[in-house]
């Protein structure tokens, strides 16, 4: 579906002015729910069973949810039906916007900012992102790769009314991309993985300081269940200290995940550093700047405060 630059976020998170019921603060917890993507540390979180491990003591079960982007799994979390997910940096920042208060940092991997890019087709007359003008570019709304299309056309003097921004979801957007209907195609791994080795590269994250992966929690749950999720956190650090020993493992796993060529998947889990990290003053002012960029340039209905979404101690 192709969607109006100029039409704002509350498509993706109409129905969430409803009241939602917080869970007693003693209520016994029977599940913890998680949302993953294909790619990042909580599928081999899922396949790893480490939180399964860590909860099986305490008779909770964990539930898994796979979204195709971050905007929808945000949208789940903020609605009650997540505690816990992964993903890039301006998801968060669009759900602030929309759901304010109801999701908060839990932790950050460390940058990849090569994981992420716009690309053309290998013959395409485009070269350069000032090539851009005029031109369709497919994103999804809201992803970090919306954040990669924005930065990058203002780093080249353009801006997103200078391009016919197409937003699709990375299914709609790969055949969209391959047949022609689109001029670019601003996309994450393993997405960008997939599209194969006849294309372009105009930008990547690391252009413009993006490729930040948030893990986000429930407000609610951070407050009314905190031992919980250190417990999850805990399982975050032993999976990435796992997978950062044990890269082969991760690509066979992933590759598995993803359909694609182990080759393929290696050359992405190679640029890769696993470790949960804590939020801090220096990460929370990058996705600042990224909220105060999309707002000045009108892609969020209001202004946002990052700093309200940190954890609490």
């Amino acid at each position: 579906m192709t969607l109006s630059r100029r039409s704002t976020l509350a498509l993706g998170f109409a129905g969430l002015a409803l009241p939602l019921r917080a869970p007693a603060a003693h209520a016994a917890v029977t599940a913890i729910r998680i949302g993953y993507q294909k790619f990042g540390t909580l599928i081999l979180l899922k396949q790893k069973r480490f939180l399964e491990e860590a909860l099986a003591p305490r008779g909770i079960a964990v539930q898994w949810a796979q979204f195709p982007a971050g905007p929808p799994m945000l949208q789940a979390m903020a609605a009650g039906a997540l505690e816990f997910g992964q993903t890039g940096d301006l998801p968060p920042i669009f759900a602030q916007a929309s759901a304010p208060g109801m999701l908060v940092y839990a932790g950050h991997e460390p940058q990849v900012g090569s994981s992420e890019a716009i690309i053309v087709p290998a013959g395409s007359p485009i070269h350069a992102i000032g090539d851009l003008r005029g031109r369709k570019v497919a994103v999804t709304r809201g992803s970090d790769a919306h954040w990669l299309l924005l930065a990058a056309l203002l780093k080249n003097g353009l801006s997103l009314r200078d391009v016919d921004v197409t937003y699709l979801l990375p299914s709609a957007a790969r055949p969209a991309f391959e047949t022609g209907v689109v001029d670019a195609w601003s996309i994450w791994d393993p997405y960008l993985s997939a599209a194969g080795s006849d294309l372009r590269v105009l930008a990547t994250g690391a252009d413009i300081g993006g490729g930040v992966q948030f893990f986000m929690t429930r407000r609610e749950f951070a407050r009314l269940q905190p031992d919980l999720l250190k417990t999850i956190r805990d399982a975050v650090a032993r999976c990435d200290a796992w997978a950062q020993a044990s890269k082969p493992e991760v690509v066979r796993i992933l590759a598995d995940a993803t359909g694609l060529d182990p080759a393929v998947v290696g050359r992405s889990v190679e640029k890769i550093t696993y470790g949960i990290q804590p939020v801090g003053a220096d990460i929370l002012a990058g996705q600042q700047r990224m909220a105060d960029i999309f707002h000045r340039e009108g892609q969020l209905p209001v202004a946002v405060d990052v700093r309200n979404a940190a954890l609490p101690p």
